[in-house]
C-alpha cells in the first residue's frame, strides 16, 4: 500500500510511503479521502498527522500513469479534489509534517491542513505550467500571499521552508532528523484537549474562512482538463517523462 496508517496516544498518523517520490496514481488518490475521513471519525483520535517516508513528502500525481492512460485524468482529478476536501473537512485538526519536496498534490494537502510543520530541507513547488496542467493555486493561496503564489505558479519556482516560515505558512521549521518527533509533540498538545471542543472548533474555523477553497480548486480543475486536451500539454508531459525537465516552447 502506498499509504499506511497508525494510531497511538490519540494521534492518528497517515504516512505516504511510495518510492521513489511519493507520487500517487489515480487509484491511490481515490483511496486517501476515505482514509482521512475514517481517521477523523475515530473516537480514539483527536489529531491527525500526515507525514511521509523517503526523499520528500509528496511528488504529486503519477505523471507516467497519465502519459500511458490519459483517460484516467477525470478519476485523478476527482481523487485529488476529494482528498483535499477530506483533509479540510476532517473532524479533528490535521497537522502535516513535511520534508524535502512538497509538489503539486502535496501542496493541496498542506493547504488544506490546519497546521504545517516543516523540516529545514522542505520546499513547496507547483510546476503545473511546466507539466502541462493546472490546479493547486487555491490551496497555495491558503498558505501564501497572492503575488507570491502567482510568482511561484508562473515560474514553477520553489518556496523554501525558511521563506514559508517568514510568511507564516508553516508553524515551525525543525531539523530533518527530528521532524517526526517534533510533529508528534505538537500533535500531542492538541490530542490532550477535549475531542468535542476540537471538533466544534474545527467546524467553526472552517465556517468563518473568507473564501471557499474547495470551490476554487474545483474551478481550477476545469482548466486542468482544458490544458490536457491541448498539444502543449502532451509536449510538456513527454519532456518530463523523457528527460525529467521542462519542455522548451
Amino acid at each position: 500500500m502506498p499509504v499506511r496508517t497508525h494510531v497511538a496516544d490519540r494521534i492518528g498518523e497517515i504516512i505516504f510511503d511510495h518510492p521513489p517520490v511519493n507520487a500517487l496514481g489515480s487509484a491511490a488518490w481515490n483511496e486517501v479521502p476515505d482514509i482521512v475521513t475514517a481517521m477523523g471519525r475515530d473516537p480514539d483520535v483527536r489529531c491527525v498527522l500526515i507525514r511521509a517516508e523517503g526523499r520528500g513528502f509528496c511528488g504529486g500525481v503519477d505523471i507516467k500513469e497519465m502519459q500511458a492512460h490519459p483517460e484516467r485524468i477525470v478519476a485523478l482529478n476527482r481523487g485529488n479534489y476529494r482528498t483535499f476536501q477530506a483533509v479540510r473537512a476532517c473532524e479533528v485538526p490535521v497537522v502535516s509534517g513535511v520534508h524535502g519536496f512538497i509538489i503539486g498534490s502535496g501542496i493541496g494537502i498542506c493547504g488544506a491542513s490546519d497546521v504545517v510543520i516543516a523540516a529545514e530541507d522542505a520546499f513547496f513547488s507547483l510546476p503545473e505550467v511546466d507539466r502541462g496542467a493546472m490546479g493547486g493555486a487555491s490551496h497555495l493561496m491558503r498558505m501564501f500571499p497572492l503575488q507570491k503564489v502567482r510568482a511561484a505558479f508562473f515560474t514553477g519556482g520553489r518556496i523554501d521552508a525558511a521563506e514559508a516560515y517568514r510568511l507564516g505558512a508553516v508553524e515551525k521549521v525543525v531539523p530533518r532528523e527530528s521532524l517526526v518527533e517534533e510533529a508528534r509533540a505538537f500533535c500531542a498538545v492538541i490530542a490532550g484537549k477535549s475531542r468535542k471542543a476540537l471538533v466544534t472548533a474545527k467546524e467553526a474555523l472552517n465556517g468563518i474562512e473568507p473564501r471557499d477553497v474547495d470551490h476554487g480548486y474545483r474551478f481550477e480543475q476545469g482548466f486542468t482538463l482544458e490544458m490536457y486536451l491541448h498539444e502543449d500539454s502532451q509536449r510538456a508531459r513527454d519532456a518530463f517523462v523523457d528527460t525529467g525537465k521542462a519542455a522548451a516552447f
